[in-house]
């Protein structure tokens, strides 16, 4: 090979490594309503530490035991529906809690030394919406196994209008029965004064304005 064909070669290599490598990026934040996209369908490696929440499909299967494989949907009591144990509870627990979970329910009455995995084939919809002094108000999904803080979620938004003040923040969120207000101050956290507030799934954060 001469040497000008080695330098086609390697300019070649070059530029579609470079080219794969461009396809692969993606924007963490895009449009309102299909904005944080994770996932997708099929089944996936999750971390072991993700906990489940209702909405999740999840797929349970038995090392040598066909008949007990099973795939379905966290219920809004947080249960699966299971071959021979009926409803488990699974919502609140980790991957791995849930996995030994049903490993102890399997080995207590039917099996011996049952080896069982669990997987995440489909995340719940986790939203919150950004209203107020923002470029973009609306309705922006989480990544299904990351976090959002308070700084990121006003990104997504487009960020503030003229008027928007970063001092006058309200989070509207749900605990339990109790609905809770939480004033917050973004610029404090954007100079490293306070700590990075994260945002739970079904918040309402407020931009207000400015005083003029």
């Amino acid at each position: 090979m001469t040497n000008s064909t080695r330098l086609l070669v390697l300019v070649i290599s070059v530029a579609w490594a470079a080219a794969c490598a461009h396809a692969d990026d993606s924007p963490q934040f895009s449009s309102p309503s299909g904005a944080l996209h994770a996932g997708g369908q099929g089944a996936m490696l999750v971390s072991p530490e993700y906990v489940l929440r209702p909405g999740d499909v999840v797929q349970v299967k038995v090392y040598q035991e066909e008949d007990l494989a099973s795939t379905s949907r966290i219920g809004p009591d947080g249960a699966i529906a299971m071959p021979l144990l009926g409803s488990v509870r699974v919502a609140g627990n980790t991957v791995s809690q849930a996995t030994a979970t049903i490993t102890s329910l399997l080995a207590k009455d039917y099996l011996v030394s049952p080896q069982v995995t669990l997987n995440v084939t489909e995340f719940a919809k986790r939203r919150f919406t950004v209203l107020g002094q923002v470029q973009r108000p609306g309705t922006y999904e989480m990544p299904a196994q990351e976090s959002v803080n308070l700084l990121q979620a006003i990104a997504a938004a487009g960020g503030f209008t003229r008027i928007g003040n970063p001092h006058r923040i309200t989070v509207q969120r749900t605990v339990g029965s109790e609905n809770r207000k939480i004033t917050l101050d973004s610029e404090a956290m954007s100079k490293k004064k306070e700590q990075p507030f994260l945002i739970r799934p079904d918040d309402v954060i407020a931009v207000g304005e400015k005083w003029i």
